[in-house]
C-alpha cells in the first residue's frame, strides 16, 4: 500500500503568530512529504509493501541491516510528525479540560510545574529528538526519544508530542528552542485532541 500524507486540518496560517505559514509550509510540505516520499520508494518491491504503516515500524525497528533501519527511520518519522500534526491546534495552549488538567496536576504537582519539566526536558534532549507525555503505569511521565524513535507501544499510551528537530522552529526562533517549547504549550496544544486519547483505552501503536 502506498502511504499518503496526513492531511493538516487547518491551514498554513492558522497556528500564527506561534508558529509561522512558513515555517508550517516547511515543516510539512518538505520535511514530512520527504518521509512519506523516501518510505514508499524504500519498501517499493519489500516485504513491507502492503504493509500498514504501524506494521512497518513495528517490523523494521531494532533490526541489524541498514536497509531495515533506513525503512525504519522513515517509516517512524512519518508516524511522528502525523501525531505532532494531531498535537496542534489553532488556538490552542491554556488550560486543559478535565480531568486531564487533574491528572496532569496529580502527576507534575501543577499545570506550572508541567510546562517547566516539559521545557527543561526538551532543552536537555541534545541534538534532534522528540519530547512525549506519556501515560505509563497509571501516571503521566515526560520522556524524550532521539532521532526517529517512538517510545515502547508495549508500555505506555503516547499522548503528545513536540518536534525537536530544528526544522520545527529555526525559521520562528533560531536557536532559542526554550520559546518555541513555551509557545507549543501556551498557544499551540491541542489539549481536546490529548484529553481523548486518555479516554480511549486502546489509543497506542499496535502491540
Amino acid at each position: 500500500m502506498t502511504v499518503a500524507t496526513k492531511p493538516l486540518g487547518f491551514s498554513l496560517e492558522a497556528l500564527e503568530p506561534a508558529m509561522s505559514a512558513r515555517t508550517l509550509a516547511t515543516h510539512y510540505g518538505k520535511h514530512y512529504a520527504g518521509y512519506v516520499d523516501s518510505l514508499n520508494r524504500l519498501v517499493k518491491l519489500t516485504e513491507f509493501e502492503h504493509m500498514p504503516l504501524e506494521d512497518i515500524i513495528r517490523h523494521s525497528n531494532g533490526k541489524p541491516d541498514q536497509s531495515r533501519q533506513t525503512i525504519f527511520n522513515a517509516a517512524a518519522q512519518t508516524w511522528n510528525h502525523e501525531f505532532f500534526w494531531d498535537c496542534l491546534a489553532p488556538n490552542g495552549g491554556g488550560v486543559p479540560p478535565e480531568p486531564l488538567r487533574k491528572q496532569l496536576e496529580r502527576s507534575f504537582g501543577s499545570l506550572a510545574a508541567f510546562r517547566t519539566q516539559f521545557i527543561e526536558a526538551g532543552m536537555k534532549q541534545f541534538g534532534s529528538g522528540w519530547l512525549w507525555l506519556l501515560a505509563k503505569d497509571d501516571e503521566l511521565q515526560i520522556v524524550t526519544t532521539s532521532n526517529a524513535h517512538i517510545p515502547s507501544p508495549a508500555t505506555c499510551v503516547p499522548l503528545l508530542v513536540c518536534d525537536l528537530w530544528e526544522h520545527a522552529y529555526y525559521l520562528d526562533f533560531q536557536s532559542d528552542r526554550a520559546g518555541f517549547l513555551g509557545g507549543f504549550i501556551d498557544r499551540l496544544v491541542n489539549w481536546r485532541f490529548v484529553a481523548e486519547r486518555i479516554n480511549a483505552g486502546n489509543a497506542r501503536l499496535a502491540a
